[in-house]
């Protein structure tokens, strides 16, 4: 028989496996295959419970962004029906502020009418009672004149007493 090269190879191959069957490396290497695998099952369910724990946070800030929401727009409603309520308060008051100056321009307009009739017929008296003295002084001469300063001498003393 004739031992090549190649043979020597195989069995220096069997022995160094047989050697390591022996020592136990197989079982040192599968017992870290085993620790490998579950540090990586550790890590999943790690990552898992990470997961469930986001999702139970992000469900919580959805429950919040609703309930804000709602907030929100009950703060907006009633912020509405303030300003309405403003608004009609406000009409209200600017109504009975026309009202008021409406009546005080009309009382005031009133007075001024008042007053220029009265002006009106001052000048008009006046008028008349300087039309009345040009006639008198002009016509009334004489015996007429007399009895006329006797009669208002005679009324004078009677409105007098």
């Amino acid at each position: 028989m004739h031992f090549d090269a190649e043979f020597y190879v195989m069995v220096g191959s069997i022995l160094f496996l047989a050697l390591l069957f022996y020592m136990g490396v197989h079982k040192t290497v599968l017992g870290g295959l085993d620790a490998r695998g579950q540090k990586i099952a550790g890590e999943l369910a790690e990552a898992k419970r990470l997961r469930e724990e986001a999702e139970a946070i992000l469900a919580s800030f959805k429950k919040k962004a609703v309930e804000a929401e709602a907030e929100a727009a009950g703060i907006v409603k009633q912020a509405i029906a303030e300003g309405e309520a403003h608004a009609k308060e406000a009409a209200a008051r600017l109504a009975e502020f026309v009202t008021r100056r409406t009546k005080q321009a009309e009382s005031k307009i009133a007075q001024a009418e008042a007053q220029a009739t009265a002006d009106v017929r001052a000048a008009a008296a006046d008028a008349a009672v300087k039309a009345a003295e040009y006639v008198l002084k002009a016509e009334t001469t004489g015996k007429a004149a007399v009895d006329l300063i006797s009669q208002e001498i005679a009324g004078l003393k009677a409105r007098l007493n």
